[in-house]
């Protein structure tokens, strides 16, 4: 049972969140100080990041704190802390990072294409920087992982997780009409898929089961094909559990 909305839950907070959350602060605190500011513009998301080889772009932008200095910053640490605490414990280490970085990844590529081939927007990847990325990777994990918890919506407003990841896919799409950051908004859409797919096996799956049709796709045209040429007659194997279940050929 997820421990969302409260403080302790029972469970100590895990220190790799404990780190990351001080990563994203410190990140973000860097930004106003114009010693550190080219450092933080490194980690982000940019034009530079495929035009200019700054490859490195693509996994470490969520970890560079961004926005102005408010509440509203302190709020996303929060919420970052109530969903990825959960998360991390129903993943476990291992695969809480991998989570993580392959939503990063994929959410980076599908921006970087979209702004590679629709040209530079006047706040491109804005929508997707910094925490903001890594709050959609943590409610589309809830999501997913607790599909059936209530979640209260702004605190009053009772909603089933498995929902969430509809809400945070308007959510983005309200942001991309005010920024018209078209990379950010389809990037963001990106990072959803990629982790709701890795969650639901559908990546790791995906390409095995593939190619196991494929084969018997193949195996059945060549038994066709013989049954035609040869007059052969494909009897399907005993599915009593007399026989070991392979085709015969009479």
């Amino acid at each position: 049972m997820p421990s969302f909305g409260g403080f302790g839950g029972g469970m100590a907070p895990p220190r790799d969140l404990l780190v990351l959350l001080g990563v994203v602060f410190v990140t973000f605190s860097f930004q106003f100080f114009q010693a550190t500011a080219p450092l933080v513009a490194l980690l982000r998301l940019s034009e530079l990041t495929l035009r200019s080889g700054f490859l490195w772009q693509a996994v470490t932008y969520p970890f560079a704190g961004f926005g102005s200095p408010s509440l509203w910053f302190l709020l996303e640490l929060l919420i970052l802390f109530w969903f990825g605490r959960d998360v991390f414990y129903r993943l476990g280490r291992k695969q809480f990072w991998k989570v993580v970085l392959i939503g990063t990844a994929g959410g980076a590529l599908v921006a970087l294409l979209v702004d590679l081939v629709a040209g530079p927007g006047i706040e491109s990847f804005v929508l997707m920087q910094g925490q903001r990325t890594l709050i959609v990777i943590f409610i589309t994990c809830f999501a997913v992982l607790f599909a059936d918890a209530t979640v209260y919506l702004f605190f009053v407003l009772p909603v089933r997780a498995r929902w969430f990841v509809w809400i945070e896919i308007l959510f983005a799409f309200m942001a991309y009409l005010g920024s018209r950051d078209l990379a950010g908004f389809l990037g963001i859409c990106a990072t959803v898929g990629t982790v709701w797919l890795w969650l639901r096996g559908g990546l790791s799956r995906g390409p095995r089961e593939m190619w196991l049709r494929l084969q018997r796709w193949w195996l059945e045209q060549r038994l066709k094909r013989m049954r035609r040429q040869r007059g052969f007659t494909v009897i399907p194997g005993d599915k009593g559990g007399g026989g070991d279940g392979g085709p015969y050929l009479n």
